[in-house]
């Protein structure tokens, strides 16, 4: 039996989420995206609370991007999410991939956040 795209990123999801648990000391980065736009939040798992958030909708990012659906934009909003983290003292974070395979738009939004000083 063949599984769908969308069957297969159900199944890597559960699986990653299944490992992946964020704790006060080291939250989770988790990131959704969708076909037009990315979206990146750090999550305390044991208090289930959203402590940072940064996607390409917010209107400061949004006006200086041409499309939110491309390399440059999630570069965009790891350096942002990276800022805002570093902002509230949070330094280390696990990746939680949502699902996606590490490559393009997810890739480059960690590799962003990572040069910008979150470490994971």
């Amino acid at each position: 039996m063949k599984l769908t795209r969308r069957e297969s990123k159900q199944r890597r999801h559960r699986r990653v989420r299944g490992r992946v648990i964020g704790s006060p000391e080291r939250p989770r980065l988790a990131i959704f995206r969708s076909n037009e736009h990315i979206y990146a939040q750090v999550i305390d798992d044991t208090k289930h609370h959203t402590l940072v958030a940064a996607s390409t909708v917010e209107p400061e990012l949004k006006s200086s991007l041409a499309s939110g659906a491309n390399r440059d934009a999630s570069v965009q909003v790891g350096k942002l999410i990276a800022v805002r983290s570093l902002e509230k003292g949070i330094t280390k974070v696990v990746f939680d991939r949502g699902g996606n395979l590490y490559h393009g738009r997810v890739q480059a939004l960690a590799d962003a956040a990572r040069e910008a000083g979150l470490d994971f």
